[in-house]
Formats: structure tokens, C-alpha cells, sequence
């Protein structure tokens, strides 16, 4: 993002300085130093001792170097206005090892060095190299850069391209990814966070740094959870380049050397990669292999894809015994519903069998509505109810959501749980795994005693909303009517059936955020939650999940089928 890039913050314009990008560096060093020194190796505590040697110039394109997703650069092209004398900085840091010329150990990387140039400059290469030899102009530039990897070796190629312009590869490219990494707990978040912050896009909790926890423990939980990320990264390369044969025995190689001993901390992030291998040799029919892959965890929807992978390989009683044993402990509505209509499904095999998902989309009342809203169903029923005397409003998950964000913010974002981290962290590091109610319960529990009454919920939500307003929470939406969304939901629902609602969502955040019913309707005597669905819908087994526990909880709530009315 340029240094000169203006937006608003708090209503006055908000200008970077030149070196913007520098404070930010600086501060993440800073930052690992004081909490992860003593996980770092020694050439990365080198790195770190003779970066800070470095003039700020330096530093500066350092920086701009390693902010960049590509490793070599054109001397040439670069042009930096806060950096006054680049020769003598490009000088500094081949000097100090933070970058160095193409040489012979560039070979294995020789094609990114060619993406630098253009088509145009390829064509003058050949013409350098053999004067005689042209290609057509024709030629795309993909085809041209391998006739010439093809033609001509290595070090002649990059003595051609030394002559034209030198070249450039930015060195400590591992310690730099481990500070982000170390800093940000993740490979996701990256350096633009800063940027956003500080142009007034994002508004972040504030923390006081002194309380923040450290991440990881041991260097093994840095070292697993960080090959963890790459593998997923190289996954998603190697996917779309090899052949689904060998990318199963890259991965299964991998586990071979790798995988058994891995951190706890580490499983998370190695349980979704497992996930995403397995789909995918699903899709290129690779049935036998994505089983093997997804035996290496019980994470959902492992099991489920293993049932129906036992079933139609033929493995029927291993199939009945895994679907037996989901249904014993299901993780979510998914795998409850899915254990009990497949077990159906292979005991009676003659019968014709119905799922629970579908039987309760029969079950449900009809209304009728204008073909015209064939493409916006909900918006039709939403007519449909106010021409009936309803006040009504789309609700899906967004009012329930939102109440648990603004009724449990403090709890969330407590720090003395030891989830949070950074200061640019926007959820807790649990907040999608077990750990976010086990380490909270007795607070959550607190706090719901405590809301006790309609007026006690509205005053603590409504306050919430006050003074949290536009900081960033997953939960919670920043938009004028959110708070009356969630007002209405508590005057029409009692605190009793809101204070189970609450403690189904904070069971399991990753699984219970989800599956609310569409609408919400009311008039001065009754209220209910409306799931919808048109003719071609489905309901999820998370959507029937929530009518089941609304039902249990005499929460009013139904499923409502649209037939179309046509003119």
C-alpha cells in the first residue's frame, strides 16, 4: 500500500509517514525478541543482531525486499523516494549478507529470475545469444522463456541477463517468515494489518501488552505448527500441477518422517489440511487413498467420509460399526443426523428410507408466495408475513451472534485466559476450538447468572454496543439497526430460553454460530423464528439441529415451506 494513501480516521485525514513500513518491522523484531528469544537458533538471533547494524536506509529496502511475495529483483526498477542513495543501500546489504547476486545456487529457482523480464527483452536475449535464430513474434512468452531454459544453460543465460541488468535475491527469507510468524501466530495475518489500523479501516481491541501470553511454549510447537501451514500451502500449489497419484505419496512421505509426533499445539491446523487432502482425492476419485488420509484424524466430517467410503467400497460391517460408534458421541448436528439415517440407510437396504433433514422439510406448513421472488425466497416470506399483520425482519445468525459477542465481549477478549497474543489479534486463538469453553466456563456461567432479568440483558448489551462501537469482532456487526435487531430478539424471547441459547453457542463456536432460522416474526400477542425454504431447498442438518433445540427449550420456532403463486 503506498506511503501516501490518505483515509479517514476519527474524522480527520490520516496520512503514513514515508517510512511507515519501517516502524512496523521494527516493532514485530522487537516485539519476538522480548517473548521468543529463547526459541530462536543462532543464526536467527545473528540475523536479528546485524539487521539492528544496519543503517535505517537499509533496513528500509530490506524491508521493502522482504514485504514483496517474490525472492529476486530488477537493480534497475527499484525506486523508492524515502531511500536517497540506493546504490550505496543496495551496497550495505550485499555486504552484510541481506541479499546477494544470482549465482549457480539459483539454478533450481532460474524460472522466477526469467518472470522478471518481459517478452520483449526475452526476444532480445535470443538475439544476443544467436542472431541468427529468431522466433516468431507469435510466440507467447511462456513458450519462448522454455525454449530458452531448454537451449541455452544456465550460467550463459544469466551472464545475457547480468550484462542487460543486474539481478537480485533477498537473503534470510526463513528468519523473516518465522518473526511474522511468531508474531502474528499464524501465516494468514500479514504485515498490511498495521496499514489498516492505522488508515482507520479496522478498529482492534486494545490490549495492555504487559498482560499478553506467549503463543508457543517449546520450539517444537513453532517448528510443527509452522510446516503444518507450509505443507497447506505447498498443497494447494502441487494440487493443480501434479497428478493426484503423487500428490498423495508426497504427503503420505511426509507423514511417513513427519507426522506422527507433532505437537498439540500443531493438531488444529494438521487435522484441516488432512480434511482438505481427503476432499480432494475425493473428487478425483481416489476413494481407497482418501480413506487412508482420513484415518489420520476423527475431526468432522472425517468419520462421516469414511462411513460412505467403507460403504461403497464394500466394506459394509466396518461401515455399520464406525456409523454405530459416531452415533455413541456425535461432534455436531451433521454427524448426529448423518449416523442415524445411514445406519438406516445399510439395515434396510430394501426399504426406502427418508432422512431426518427431509422428513422434517415435508413435515413443515406451506405458504404461498409471487413466483417474482423465485430468486430472493426469503424476501418474498418476509412480504408475505408483514401483509399478514407481522412485524418481521431477516434474523438468520446474525441477532444471536451478535448477542453472544456483546453479552460475553469481556470474557472473549480476556487475556488472563492466555489466548490472546498480539495486539493486532482479532479473536482469541481458541475461539473455534473446545479449549474457548473450557478455560471459560465458570466466567460464562457467571455472567449468564448474572442476566438474570430482560433489563439487566438490554442494559449490558446496549452498554456493549456504546462503547465497543466499530471495533472488530467476528460477531458483531457495526451497522444502524444491529442493536434494535437484537433488543427485539430479547423482549420477545425470555431470559430463561436466552441463557440456553447462550450456552449452546459457547459449547462449541465453530458448530453453533450457525443454522438460526431466517426470520423473525412477531406481533403483540406471539413470535416465532421462521426457517424458509423454496421448493428446491434443502435443510441442513445444523438448521434442523436449532429447531429441535428450540422445540426442547419452548423457544417458538418452525420450518415454513414457499409453493409459488403464479399469476
Amino acid at each position: 500500500m503506498p506511503s501516501d494513501q490518505i483515509a479517514e480516521k476519527n474524522g480527520f485525514p490520516v496520512d503514513l509517514p514515508p517510512k511507515y513500513y519501517h516502524d512496523y518491522f521494527s516493532y514485530v523484531l522487537e516485539f519476538v525478541r522480548k517473548r521468543y528469544a529463547h526459541l530462536l537458533n543462532e543464526k536467527e538471533l545473528g540475523f536479528l543482531e546485524t539487521y539492528d547494524r544496519l543503517s535505517e536506509d537499509a533496513q528500509c529496502l530490506f524491508i521493502r525486499f522482504s514485504n514483496r511475495s517474490k525472492s529476486f529483483f530488477r537493480v534497475k526498477s527499484l525506486s523508492y523516494s524515502e531511500i536517497t542513495d540506493l546504490p550505496a543501500v543496495l551496497e550495505e546489504l550485499h555486504e552484510n549478507g541481506f541479499i546477494e547476486s544470482i549465482c549457480d545456487a539459483h539454478e533450481p529457482r532460474f524460472g522466477e529470475i526469467m518472470e522478471l523480464f518481459t517478452k520483449p527483452e526475452h526476444l532480445h536475449f535470443t538475439k544476443l545469444l544467436e542472431p541468427d535464430v529468431m522466433p516468431a513474434k507469435s510466440i507467447k512468452k511462456p513458450d519462448l522463456v522454455r525454449w530458452l531454459m531448454h537451449d541455452y544453460d544456465f550460467k550463459t543465460l544469466c551472464e545475457i541477463i547480468t550484462e542487460t541488468e543486474p539481478v537480485v535475491k533477498v537473503t534470510f527469507e526463513a528468519e523473516v517468515m518465522l518473526m511474522k510468524f511468531l508474531f502474528f501466530g499464524n501465516r494468514h495475518a500479514d504485515m498490511t494489518e498495521f496499514v489498516i489500523r492505522d488508515l482507520g479501516h479496522v478498529r482492534f481491541q486494545s490490549f495492555d501488552e504487559q498482560f499478553l501470553s506467549i503463543q508457543f511454549e517449546t520450539r517444537k510447537e513453532v517448528d510443527d505448527t509452522l510446516t503444518v501451514s507450509l505443507m497447506k500451502e505447498t498443497f494447494d500449489v502441487i494440487k493443480n500441477a501434479l497428478p493426484p497419484e503423487e500428490v498423495y505419496d508426497w504427503f503420505m512421505n511426509w507423514y511417513a518422517g513427519n507426522g506422527t509426533g507433532l505437537a498439540p499445539k500443531s493438531l488444529p491446523s494438521f487435522n484441516s489440511l488432512i480434511l482438505r487432502i481427503g476432499a480432494w482425492l475425493e473428487r478425483k476419485k481416489m476413494l481407497s487413498q482418501a480413506l487412508i488420509i482420513y484415518q489420520l484424524t476423527n475431526d468432522a466430517p472425517a468419520r462421516e467420509r469414511r462411513v460412505r467410503l467403507l460403504y461403497n467400497l464394500g466394506e459394509v460391517e466396518e461401515a455399520l460399526a464406525l456409523c454405530e460408534e459416531i452415533a455413541e458421541s456425535p461432534q455436531n448436528a451433521d454427524e448426529r443426523y448423518f449416523s442415524l439415517d445411514f445406519q438406516e440407510k445399510i439395515r434396510n437396504k430394501k426399504s426406502k428410507r427418508v432422512k431426518r433433514t427431509t422428513q422434517a422439510l415435508k413435515d413443515a406448513t406451506a405458504i404461498e408466495v409471487p413466483i417474482t421472488f423465485r430468486f430472493n425466497v426469503e424476501y418474498g416470506a418476509l412480504e408475505y408475513y408483514r401483509a399478514q399483520g407481522y412485524n418481521a425482519f431477516f434474523s438468520e445468525n446474525e441477532p444471536w451472534r451478535a448477542l453472544f459477542g456483546l453479552l460475553f465481549w469481556d470474557i472473549i477478549y480476556d487475556t488472563n485466559v492466555q489466548t490472546i497474543h498480539n495486539p493486532l489479534q482479532r479473536i482469541p486463538s481458541d475461539f473455534f476450538l473446545p479449549d474457548f469453553y473450557f478455560k471459560r466456563s465458570a466466567q460464562l456461567k457467571e455472567r449468564l447468572e448474572a442476566a438474570s432479568s430482560r433489563e439487566i440483558i438490554d442494559e449490558l448489551v446496549s452498554q456493549t454496543f456504546q462503547d465497543k462501537f466499530g471495533i472488530t469482532n467476528v460477531l458483531v456487526p457495526w451497522y444502524e439497526g444491529a442493536l434494535e435487531k437484537v433488543l427485539t430478539l430479547t423482549s420477545l424471547v425470555s431470559p430463561e430460553k436466552i441463557r440456553a441459547v447462550m450456552m449452546e453457542i459457547a459449547l462449541n463456536l465453530r458448530e453453533n454460530t450457525r443454522g438460526f432460522p431466517d426470520l423473525l416474526v412477531w406481533n403483540e400477542t406471539e413470535y416465532a423464528f421462521i426457517e424458509i425454504k423454496s421448493p428446491t431447498d434443502h435443510l441442513s442438518s445444523r438448521q434442523l439441529h436449532w429447531q429441535h433445540f428450540f422445540a426442547e427449550h419452548e423457544v417458538s420456532s418452525r420450518i415454513v415451506r414457499v409453493n409459488w403463486l403464479r399469476d
